[in-house]
């Protein structure tokens, strides 16, 4: 259960600082006015805030981690926002970086 928390946690985290991003690129590079940038550094804001929430206590770990997610989860927006086709390397890298985050956080450690 602690694991589907974290997970889901990250796919929060991932939701609210690549939208956060995404929204300050739209108000900056497509002219789409300060509203989007100030919706875009709340959401900034707010994702620090769900970082804090993962049971793991170890912040190195846990920002070490979601950038796995964070490449991931880019490559996702990109494809259903912006319409990005990821070719072969992409996936591969994205696949490489979800099995650092599995290594990273949910290996079984001692002590």
């Amino acid at each position: 259960m602690i694991t589907f928390r974290s997970i889901g946690l990250f796919l929060l985290a991932a939701v609210l600082e690549i939208g956060g991003a995404w929204l300050i690129w739209q108000a900056v590079r497509e002219h789409r006015g300060v509203g989007w940038a100030g919706a875009g550094i709340v959401a900034l804001g707010l994702y620090g805030f769900v970082a804090t929430l993962q049971p793991n206590a170890e912040f190195g770990r846990i920002l070490a981690a979601y950038g796995g997610v964070f490449v991931a989860g880019s490559l996702l927006w990109a494809m259903a926002l912006d319409g990005y086709r990821p070719d072969r390397f992409d996936i591969v890298g994205a696949v490489i970086c979800l099995v650092g985050v599995g290594v990273i956080m949910y290996a079984p450690r001692g002590g």
